[in-house]
């Protein structure tokens, strides 16, 4: 299945994209995608449905963000070998993990606001999970038992904040509209992430071309590994990694201005486009 939540920001709705590709209203059903309605029994509930069956979306509906109330939304940095390299870093021996904060989630394709004093805003096009069940402690055999599944995430970076400012990610991570997801939830039975390709392009010249491939370390241990360290319950997002090709690994250093445009995918998932204007206020 392919779950939506459409309509303005604010005041999505669920949904589900129906074989003919169009928004079908899941409002009548679940109250959003999210909490439990992301677990086993919850899915089973919107597989058994009959899609032509529910109300079409209003034609040309905005995609909000693929998943709603989201609590912890958990990044894995450097790991693709390759773009720890490009970055002047080692390829960690663990997975470094960081937080971007649940309320810079916008939708896959809502503008991106360049941070007040920012000269360093970067793109990365990476595989989110979507968790399903509560996992604390959970083996990595067991692991994708946990999963609802997976979507596009594009984690805008402000380098500066994030390397040259004490130490935190975080502060690099979390500003305003700086986690794009969607545009659909494809769940975990759909999905191999062995193999996928993974493309972002800035103003239409291609400058990340991966493979979920190359991934240092897997979904199945990056959930069992997170869950030793906190409880992770249905709704939250853990995006994984980025392929080589970011802005700040290119010679010169590249960065994102007002009037850019991004349009980024990863195979299966969908694709997302994001124009980035100058923040105001």
């Amino acid at each position: 299945m392919k779950l939506v939540r459409f309509g303005a920001a604010g005041a999505e709705k669920p949904g589900l994209i129906d074989a003919d590709g169009k928004i079908r209203d899941l409002s009548g059903v679940v109250a959003d995608i999210s909490g439990d309605a992301l677990g086993r029994t919850g899915l089973e509930r919107l597989r058994a449905l009959n899609p032509n069956s529910l109300p079409l979306a209003p034609e040309g509906s905005r995609y909000g963000a693929c998943v709603g109330r989201v609590g912890n939304f958990i990044a894995v940095g450097l790991n693709y070998a390759d773009h720890a390299a490009e970055s002047g870093m080692a390829v960690p021996s663990e997975p470094v993990l960081f937080n971007k904060a649940p309320s810079c989630i916008v939708g896959p394709d809502d503008t991106i606001l360049i941070p007040r004093g920012s000269e360093k805003t970067d793109w990365e096009v990476e595989l989110a999970v979507v968790i399903g069940e509560r996992a604390s402690y959970v083996s990595e055999a067991d692991a994708l038992n946990y999963v609802a599944g997976y979507c596009v995430c594009n984690d805008i970076s402000e380098r500066a904040f994030q390397i040259e400012r004490g130490g935190q990610w975080t502060k690099g991570k979390g500003c305003p509209t700086f986690g794009p997801i969607g545009p659909w939830l494809v769940t975990a039975d759909e999905v191999d992430t062995g193999d996928l390709a993974m493309t972002l392009s800035v103003n239409g010249e291609r400058v990340q071309n991966g493979s979920s491939s190359t991934m240092v370390f897997k979904v199945p241990f990056l959930v069992h590994y997170i869950s030793q360290f906190m409880a992770l319950e249905p709704g939250d997002v853990i995006t994984t990694g980025t392929p080589p090709g970011v802005g700040m690994g290119m010679k010169p250093p590249v960065f994102l201005k007002a009037g850019d445009v991004m349009t980024l995918g990863i195979e299966g998932l969908g694709d997302q486009k994001q124009k980035v204007v100058a923040f105001k206020k």
